[in-house]
């Protein structure tokens, strides 16, 4: 991977876009450190350092998207988080709404136009969220525990807020702008590449936090074993990643005039991990509803009682059983939304394409669904076993929390993002310095 950037940067154009691609994400880590007009800055800070001790945020997963900006309050505290709801309800969508479906299959024109769409639904994400997160700032519940919360948003008038509200909006809009800018001029997927920003720029706050915490050796034992833990993560999260089932297609000679077509053999490439982080995240905001009802609940009545001693604490065995089963059931599901095999089936058939040993059409179908199904068992078990990582530090780190550092989310993300980010460098290498068949 550093023999990929280093030649990258001695090629010039390529030297270009990665320069770009930096200054893009410095402009972006600015921004996340401008608090928003109307915020008191200092109480902030104290019930920061409140939290960061007590290691008990609710809003831990959607923080971490953010870089730490969300706590902040500054002008890129929603981070991407709108535009990954907005992109994920408009692919669910896709399924039910035949207008979507329709267009998804027009080519590039059609993905245009659901890209503007997820932009509308973006802003609008980013204005429901952003009055919710001043809201939840103005009444305290921002940060349960601390004694100045209520007093981070000194001014309570109705423009004060307004104008929290637009500034969060403008600064969601503003990064989805950087990310498509890094997209167009710059290398990788800009959305992607500041996803994984925002999580790596948690990485030496949190490690060094497990360091203080811990008792070992000044804590650098708990230190040297969590750095030990991310590395077996890593290169198991690679392996997993790469893996795929390539189910082997001919296609059959077809002769268009003069010229005959076809012949060739080729794959179906079917990952064991089909769905990606999407079903980790999908649970982990699932289970935080229960504990968001119950802490903007004024009662004091059994349910709120049961959820915030069994849903609340990501240690109890009724979380980690929910979080381990809602992870396998997003897997399953996500897969059955995003891969067709009546689909694909039928586009072999009509191309000339088949399975050796498998008839064209319906038994092809069945055959990718039984295929699929298969290596989904393991892809699921896997994806709830890295995401309970975080779980079992808990309880052999005080440090540790569910924003471990080499949390389940957290390395699914970086490592994706990695790999993806060091093959189009690749690619691109290759295409600059292809020497042929002659050299």
């Amino acid at each position: 991977m550093l023999t990929a950037f280093a030649r990258a940067f001695k090629t010039p154009d390529l030297r270009k876009k990665l320069l770009f691609t930096l200054a893009i994400i410095v402009l972006y880590r600015v921004g996340a450190h401008i608090p928003v007009p109307g915020v008191s800055y200092e109480n902030v800070q104290i019930c920061v350092d409140q939290a960061s001790k007590n290691n008990s945020s609710l809003f831990g997963l959607v923080n971490m998207f953010s870089g730490g900006a969300l706590l902040q309050i500054t002008i890129f505290a929603l981070g991407i988080m709108p535009y990954i709801t907005a992109s994920i309800i408009l692919q669910l969508l896709t399924v039910v709404i035949p207008r979507l479906e329709a267009l998804k299959k027009e080519g590039q024109s059609g993905t245009a136009k659901i890209t503007q769409y997820t932009r509308y639904l973006t802003v609008a994400l980013a204005v429901l969220q952003g009055t919710g997160l001043v809201a939840t700032a103005r009444s305290g519940a921002l940060f349960s525990g601390c004694q100045v919360a209520s007093e981070i948003v000194p001014d309570q008038s109705i423009f004060v807020t307004a104008t929290m509200v637009v500034t969060m909006t403008a600064g969601t809009a503003m990064v989805m702008w950087l990310g498509e800018l890094i997209t167009d001029r710059g290398i990788g997927n800009g959305m992607s590449i500041l996803m994984f920003i925002s999580i790596a720029a948690g990485f030496p706050g949190a490690l060094w936090a497990i360091k203080e915490s811990g008792s070992l050796a000044k804590g650098w034992i708990e230190f040297g074993t969590v750095i030990l833990i991310g590395f077996v993560m890593v290169a198991l999260v690679v392996f997993v990643e790469q893996a795929q089932r390539r189910i082997p297609v001919q296609y059959a000679k077809r002769m268009i005039g003069r010229r005959s077509y076809g012949g060739t053999s080729t794959y179906i490439p079917l990952k064991v991990n089909q769905a990606g982080v999407i079903p980790v995240i999908f649970a982990s905001s699932l289970l935080y509803i229960p504990a968001l009802i119950a802490q903007f609940s004024n009662s004091s009545s059994s349910w709120k009682t049961w959820i915030e001693a069994h849903l609340v604490k990501g240690d109890h065995p009724y979380y980690i059983a929910l979080y381990f089963l809602l992870i396998v059931f997003f897997a399953f599901f996500y897969v059955a939304i995003s891969f067709n095999p009546e689909e694909v089936a039928d586009n072999m058939k009509k191309y000339g394409g088949f399975i050796p040993g498998i008839r064209a059409g319906r038994p092809t179908a069945e055959y990718l669904s039984y295929v699929l199904n298969r290596i989904t068992w393991p892809g699921s078990l896997y994806l709830g076993l890295i995401a309970l990582v975080p779980t079992m530090a808990l309880a052999g780190f005080g440090g540790a929390n569910q924003n471990f550092p080499f949390g389940g989310t957290s390395i699914l993300i970086i490592v994706g993002v990695g790999l993806e980010t060091v093959k189009q460098i690749e690619s691109q290498l290759q295409q600059r310095n292809y020497e042929g068949f002659l050299r």
